[in-house]
Parts: structure tokens; C-alpha cells; sequence
């Protein structure tokens, strides 16, 4: 990966609530089509680092660039507008919408809102419908080609593992540059885990350019889909490198795997 220029830069990134330093001084790069890991424990600040990052929260020192360009004070839609999209841990599924529907909730930027497409012209709004069902339809099967033929029936009659499928095709059908996933395997079993791990991979593989930014718990798709990982503790960076590296530093066992 070393080869693949920086997508992703940050330099001294912090975020302050009153007291608390929740990222301090926080520098890293994730290279261009690189699956980066952001692990640590509980309160270490990951979650935080999106929010920051997609510009939910305003950083409080540093900065931010994507593709050579400062994203710091951004708002949320210009951070989406330039090319970095991004999962919830907690889902943000409209259950009674359709699955269509919650994909394309994700698409909004890329659609024509204007009054004469929908309102007068009614055959260019059908084709601009037609056209976004099936890249949607397209997208999905990548992840359940059985999914793929149930576009119209309410997401809250599908499956968890298929509400996260249906979450991550809400984020790509946007065309990112830059995915970012926080916690995607969140409450599920072993074997639904190990089936994301899959998508998660074919993904991948579909979309060579594509980067991703993985928030995990389970060490097991760390391990199995990242390319290199950054450990957080209490919003500090304590290491970074593969996975097999980070597992053996000292630091990382005790404050992560709770090995001294």
C-alpha cells in the first residue's frame, strides 16, 4: 500500500467537549484503496474521529485533507459532496420505507429535486427512477443476489445482516471515494459476521479504488479484511501497522486486549 498515494491525511486532529479531550492531537494517512482498521476500546475515541471527519462535530485543532484538499469546517453535505460517505453503529433505517427507498436516501445529491423534472416532465422523472433502481438493484447484489429481488418490500421485515447490507449500499450508491464503517457487524452472530466479512471483501474486490475506514469490535474481521490498523486510547494514537504488528505491542494488550 505503500505505493498508493495518501486519500487521507490528518495532522493534530483534537476534539475538545468542555473537559474532555475526546481525539488528541490525532495525525495519521490512509493510502488510496487501502481498508484501514480503527480499533481501541470503548470511549477511545473512534466513533468521535468520524463525527469529526464527516463533519458532524467541528474539530476543536488540527485539520483534516481528503485528495489534497482541507476538509476541516466543513458541513456534512459538502463533506458527502466531495466524496466521503459513511455507516451509523446504531442503524438509521427508515423501517417502513422500502429497501429501494432507504438506498436512495443516500443517492439525494445525485437526483433531480427541481419542479419542472417532477412535476411536468413525468417521463424523465419515470427514467430517472428507472435509471436509479437499477444501479441500486445492481449494487445490492453484490451483496444478496435474493435481496435484489425484494426492492420494494419494507426494510422492516429484512433480516439484521441484510438491514447492514442494505446500510453500506446506501453509503456507496453515491460513488465515495471513501467509505467509512463504524461497528457494521454490531449484534450480530458469528456465522453473520463472517458473511459480512465476505461482502465486506467482494466489495473490495468490485471496487479496487475504493477506500475504507473500518471501526470494529470484532478482531476477526480486523484481521481478516484490513490492509493496516490505527489503535486509539483515550483519543491518542498508541501504534499503528498491520494487524499481526498491532496484536504484539505491549501497549495495544493492555489497554486493548487486556493483556499486561
Amino acid at each position: 500500500m505503500s505505493a498508493s498515494p495518501t486519500l487521507l491525511s490528518c495532522r493534530d486532529l483534537s476534539r475538545r467537549f468542555g473537559g474532555l479531550l475526546a481525539i488528541d492531537r490525532l495525525s495519521f494517512d490512509v493510502a488510496e484503496g487501502e481498508i484501514l482498521g480503527l480499533i481501541g476500546p470503548n470511549g477511545s475515541g473512534k466513533t468521535t474521529f468520524f463525527n469529526v471527519l464527516t463533519g458532524i462535530y467541528p474539530a476543536s485543532g488540527g485539520s483534516v485533507e481528503f485528495a489534497g484538499a482541507r476538509v476541516t469546517g466543513l458541513r456534512p453535505q459538502q463533506i458527502y459532496r466531495v466524496g466521503i460517505s459513511r455507516t451509523f453503529q446504531r442503524s438509521r433505517l427508515c423501517l417502513p420505507l422500502s429497501v429501494f427507498d432507504n438506498i436512495m436516501v443516500g443517492n439525494h445529491s445525485r437526483l433531480d429535486h427541481g419542479p419542472w423534472l417532477n412535476l411536468f416532465h413525468r417521463a424523465g422523472l419515470r427514467r430517472q427512477v428507472s435509471e436509479n433502481f437499477a444501479e441500486a438493484r445492481e449494487l445490492i447484489q453484490v451483496f444478496n443476489r435474493s435481496l435484489a429481488d425484494r426492492m420494494l418490500e419494507a426494510v422492516g421485515g429484512i433480516s439484521l445482516i441484510d438491514r447492514r447490507r442494505i446500510e453500506i449500499c446506501r453509503a456507496m450508491i453515491s460513488r465515495p471515494r471513501l467509505l467509512l464503517l463504524d461497528e457494521p457487524s454490531a449484534g450480530m452472530t458469528r456465522e453473520e459476521t463472517s458473511r459480512l466479512m465476505d461482502d465486506i471483501l467482494e466489495v473490495k474486490r468490485r471496487f479496487g479504488r475504493l477506500t475504507i475506514v473500518l471501526i470494529e469490535h470484532e478482531m476477526s474481521v480486523i484481521e481478516r479484511c484490513t490492509d493496516r490498523c490505527v489503535v486509539l486510547d483515550y483519543g491518542k494514537k498508541l501504534c499503528e501497522g498491520t494487524y499481526a504488528q498491532v496484536a504484539q505491542n505491549p501497549l495495544v494488550r493492555q489497554a486493548y486486549l487486556g493483556i499486561s
